[in-house]
């Protein structure tokens, strides 16, 4: 419980832009589980705007509480200046249960027991009035100190609300970054913004593993991405053994078509019923984006 609340700041280099290109500080948030009486993770999140991202990209679970949202809103307002993208998850639409915490350990589809549905509606349009790009099934275009992103994202794959057919196409080849966004990360959504050019995808859900043991590493990931992944950024090649006409074209499946970068976040917060993390801190990420070469 004590390492729950130990919040940590990552920084991670991704050499993603193109050649020559000066670099781009990125604000990763994913997971926030808040609460209202939970000040210090609300105060916490509130002094990462020192940090002067260039962009905020927030991955979901804002809400762990039915009347939240205000405080959410309130923690991420000295932020809400920047650019920013977002996603929702499963934990902005429903309310967290009581439940066995064993489950979470147990493999996927009995352990999604949904409570009542949260004023999602009310989270998406007070962080949409700042300006940030909702990209739940959505995509855009963004201008960040100069840069074009090209970004796209899908609402939560884990309670199965993506659509990526109705985003799916090539990225701008013409941008400076191709940018997808997911809660989950499912590799159905890995697999189609890595063949459609990602070059950086963010997602959040994973908690890092939550749970982890010194050596071993995450337990789980409550997705159907690999443990070694939970956490962190990895490369994620463009899927081969899919029958894809895409995966020949040498343009298409990520930077130089050598696979999309992926950053996994570890997340801020916890589910409300089982607040404790072993041998993985709560984490916020700044992620500075670099030429490649």
């Amino acid at each position: 419980m004590l390492e729950a609340r130990s919040y940590r700041l990552r920084r991670v280099d991704v050499p993603v832009l193109p050649s020559g290109s000066r670099p781009l500080r990125v604000l990763h948030l994913s997971d926030l589980h808040v609460t209202p009486n939970q000040k210090n993770k609300q105060d916490w999140v509130r002094r990462l705007a020192t940090l002067n991202p260039d962009l905020v990209v927030a991955t979901g679970d804002f809400l762990a509480h039915r009347e939240a949202v205000p405080f959410v809103l309130d923690a991420l307002d000295p932020l809400s200046d920047r650019p920013g993208v977002f996603v929702l998850g499963s934990n902005d639409y429903y309310e967290s249960t009581l439940k066995n915490p064993v489950r979470y350990l147990l493999p996927g589809e009995a352990r999604r027991i949904h409570g009542r549905m949260l004023p999602w509606q009310d989270l998406r349009d007070g962080l949409s009035v700042t300006g940030w790009l909702d990209l739940s099934n959505a995509r855009g275009s963004l201008k960040v100190s100069g840069r074009e992103i090209d970004v796209r994202g899908v609402d939560d794959p884990h309670i199965n609300r993506d659509d990526y057919d109705s985003v799916a196409g090539a990225f701008d080849s013409g941008a400076d970054l191709a940018l997808g966004v997911t809660h989950a990360p499912y590799l159905r959504i890995l697999d189609a913004m890595t063949l459609d050019g990602a070059g950086l995808i963010l997602a959040g859900h994973t908690h890092g593993g939550q749970l982890c043991l010194p050596g071993v590493g995450a337990l789980v990931t409550n997705c159907d991405l690999d443990r070694r992944r939970a956490k962190g950024l990895n490369r994620y090649a463009k899927p081969y053994d899919t029958d894809d006409p895409r995966r020949s074209d040498p343009s298409l499946g990520g930077v130089d078509g050598r696979g999309a970068w992926l950053h996994v976040s570890a997340g801020i917060g916890t589910n409300p019923y089982t607040p404790v993390r072993f041998a993985c801190p709560p984490e916020a990420t700044l992620l500075t984006l670099s030429a490649t070469g």
